[in-house]
């Protein structure tokens, strides 16, 4: 068995995809099994050159309909046969280190389950400095996420038995599914930061769904109202969730009020109302 499978789900990117999958194949840590969910791409991603090979380690699965990324990803590790999993999305690229620097420390760190690692952005080919608010911490984090997703699914190295005690991604949210992972894993275990860039994420490209989804905010309401009704939280995180939260609903019900969906407005502001 090999020690982490890697999970890169697709749609529709085959050209993107090629260069995701290069990185990990060119990872100096070669222990890993690679597993691309392709969520019914009509561009025939699984008749790439690379799986033509029938590279032992590598195995591309279409799935039968167009399920979302967090299906995908939630497949993946379904079939993945090893302890620990980590995600590519395919418009990123790992360094060539990354997988072997981020086991190396795992094995020297054996009370975190999870971990990331810096990153490099870059943004319609031009890199970018990320902003400040979104510098990654070492250790117990729920306050920071609660107002931004401040974990990259493609930096993540996670043991799978805390995936599936999380309860994996939320295949309802059609965005914002990493925001709601990362909350419930966060509001009980530290994430380890490996905190040298060995990811680099590529941003821009017309089909990211963060750029065409209005009021991002809305789904993140959500998670937040789903992990406080669980009561799973302690008296201070479910105060922390309770700010910011009314926050959030506050900023959506006045952008609502803006484009004059007043229906919308009301529903926004009785959610501020009724936890405040």
């Amino acid at each position: 068995m090999p020690f982490i499978s890697v999970i890169i789900p697709t749609y529709n990117r085959k050209n993107l995809l090629k260069n995701a999958i290069n990185s990990v194949i060119q990872q100096t840590f070669q222990d890993y099994e690679l597993i691309i969910v392709d969520d019914c791409s009509d561009d025939k991603t699984c008749e790439l050159e690379i799986f033509k090979k029938k590279l032992l380690n590598v195995k591309c699965i279409r799935l039968k309909d167009h399920l979302g990324v967090s299906a995908a990803r939630n497949t993946g590790v379904k079939l993945s046969t090893c302890q620990w999993i980590s995600f590519l999305d395919s418009d990123d690229i790992w360094h060539k280190n990354k997988l072997q620097k981020q086991a190396d420390w795992h094995k020297s760190n054996t009370g975190y389950h999870i971990s990331q690692t810096d990153e490099i952005w870059v943004r319609n080919n031009v890199r970018v400095n990320p902003p400040v608010t979104h510098k990654k911490i070492d250790g117990f984090q729920f306050r920071e996420n609660l107002d931004r997703c401040m974990i990259t699914p493609s930096s993540v190295m996670m043991e799978k038995k805390l995936f599936i005690e999380a309860g994996g991604f939320n295949e309802s949210l059609p965005a914002c599914e990493d925001y709601d992972l990362w909350l419930r894993i966060t509001s009980k275990y530290p994430v380890g930061l490996i905190n040298e860039p060995l990811l680099t994420r590529y941003g821009g490209h017309p089909d990211q769904l963060s750029a065409s989804v209005f009021g991002l905010d809305r789904f993140r309401i959500r998670s937040i109202l789903d992990l406080v009704k669980k009561n799973g939280l302690s008296p201070e995180q479910k105060k922390q969730a309770l700010m910011v939260l009314v926050k959030k609903a506050l900023i959506v019900a006045n952008g609502y009020k803006k484009r004059g969906h007043i229906d919308k407005y009301e529903q926004y502001r009785k959610v501020a109302q009724a936890y405040s």
